[in-house]
């Protein structure tokens, strides 16, 4: 069969994006249910045959134009290391090479089985910190106005009976993920108008976001009764999914009382009644013309890319700062150290002027690729589990004043688990080119087009760290003094680096 063929020649092709989504499922529970939407996906299709065998498939030369837009958002997508816009690209391939193999007809009759591979992208991490956010926000007020005492500090806050924390595992993106992917199918297979769909749909995403919510309230209330005896181990996540499992259920029975078991119609240009042929011959059926052009557009992006990937790297001096204007190096102020992975150079160092001591953590990337970019989830201030010695208790995007201009920094406040706790102010910020970048996405696509146009697509992250006792506002004019006494000696530092 053509199609089949050449989509097999497509997952060959892309075969490192695909894999990549497999590597996620195997590891991460919270996308193990990717295993099952490719098959879901052909289920579905083969549910649809009947109606397939109606449509007289047809070459469309539109589709090339998604497979192009498609393989051009991959190439940027791969040469920015952005796995998932390459996944979700990678996913619209497939489906812009049906479009042009079989036509559009096919691909309205197929329209939600083919969307639904999306699901398969292993998505959503970058929604844990507001998740998190948002189950902290609704514990600590519900324990409010159950009449319970709160001493609330970024994602951690303590109660009379003992302290808790909302971690990762704490977020609801596990269940928010199965909610939606099992809700949409349930919608799907359930109702026949799309706006029934749509409906169930919302609920899916907004019932476990306030599950969650409640969840983590009924454990903590759980462990505050008992005595801090109960819901504190095992029995934590135990409750939360059974939970979990209660609500979706009491979703979809819900949800039941409005089904539509009635088809509608499907509006096709069908061919005569006489003329039906069965599935097998209909999906093979297409016209060869359109193949070479389908697999010339879909190959030249990967082809390209490793054409990008065979570049020579250079060969990198040593990155060192000679401080100035009187301060010394010394030893190391704290224990900390930001998680910054893959940088081909880094420096970790520590400085002191009189009273007022400082961290600095360089780290430089002369070429972006996969595993080794500036803008990456692996790049972390602490990770925020339970086990951590520092937690991270507050993080934004804030505007401060070094020499009287106002700079955009991302500034993370840091403490200890400790009886007294040492605390920590941070600001990180990206130099791309010798400039400060507005923000990730767009240093983002900067370092993907210049790679994309074999210019320079080297970047690099510089982070300053302050220790204070009380008050922050101490250590943000040490961050401000060092910052404009040193910027010009840190600058030196990365152009020596660079230089090429």
């Amino acid at each position: 069969m053509l199609a089949g063929l050449v989509l097999l020649i497509i997952f060959a092709l892309y075969w490192p994006t695909f894999y990549s989504m497999v590597e996620i499922w195997e590891r991460s529970e919270t996308f193990t249910h990717g295993f099952l939407i490719f098959p879901i996906s052909a289920w579905l299709i083969w549910g649809r045959r009947h109606h397939l065998a109606r449509i007289e498939p047809a070459a469309d030369w539109r589709g090339l134009t998604l497979l192009a837009m498609a393989g051009i958002a991959w190439l940027l997508a791969d040469a920015g290391g952005v796995r998932v816009v390459a996944q979700y690209a990678f996913i619209a391939i497939l489906i812009a090479a049906v479009w042009s193999m079989l036509g559009l007809q096919v691909v309205r009759a197929l329209f939600f089985p083919l969307m639904f591979l999306f699901f398969a992208v292993p998505v959503g991490e970058f929604l844990i910190p507001p998740l998190m956010e948002f189950t902290a926000d609704f514990t600590v007020t519900a324990l409010q106005l159950t009449g319970i005492p709160v001493y609330r500090e970024g994602n951690y806050f303590s109660i009379p009976s003992g302290d808790w924390s909302v971690i990762e595992a704490c977020s609801g993106l596990r269940y928010l993920i199965a909610s939606i992917t099992l809700g949409s199918l349930y919608a799907y297979l359930t109702y026949r108008s799309w706006k029934r769909r749509l409906v169930f749909a919302v609920l899916s995403v907004i019932v476990p976001l306030l599950a969650n919510g409640l969840r983590a309230y009924m454990i903590v209330m759980i462990g505050h009764l008992s005595g801090m005896k109960y819901a504190v181990g095992v029995d934590h996540l135990i409750y939360g999914w059974v939970f979990f499992g209660v609500v979706m259920l009491l979703l979809f029975w819900i949800g039941s009382y409005w089904r539509e078991d009635e088809e509608t119609p499907l509006q096709t240009d069908a061919v005569p009644a006489g003329n039906i042929h069965p599935l097998g011959s209909s999906l093979a059926f297409s016209s060869k013309k359109p193949l070479p052009a389908i697999l010339i557009v879909a190959s030249v992006w990967p082809a390209y890319a490793f054409f990008l990937d065979q570049r020579s790297l250079p060969e990198l001096p040593t990155l060192a700062i000679t401080p100035a204007q009187g301060w010394q190096t010394v030893d190391p102020v704290t224990d900390w150290v930001p998680h910054w992975v893959g940088a081909d150079r880094q420096l970790r160092a520590s400085f002191a002027k009189e009273s007022d001591k400082v961290q600095i953590a360089l780290d430089y990337y002369v070429s972006q690729r996969q595993d080794s970019e500036l803008i990456n989830s692996q790049n972390y201030m602490v990770s925020q589990t339970k086990y951590e010695h520092w937690l991270n208790v507050g993080e934004s995007q804030v505007a401060v004043v070094i020499a009287g201009q106002p700079r955009q920094v991302r500034q993370v406040l840091l403490k200890t688990r400790d009886t007294q706790p040492r605390r920590l102010l941070v600001w990180q910020w990206n130099v791309i080119d010798g400039k400060q970048a507005s923000s990730d996405h767009f240093a983002k696509l900067v370092l993907a087009l210049a790679r994309v146009r074999l210019a320079r697509d080297d970047g690099a992250s510089i982070i300053v760290a302050a220790p204070y006792e009380v008050s922050q506002t101490e250590a943000s004019a040490v961050l401000e003094r060092f910052v404009r006494e040193n910027e010009a000696a840190v600058m030196q530092a990365l152009a020596q680096v660079s230089a090429k």
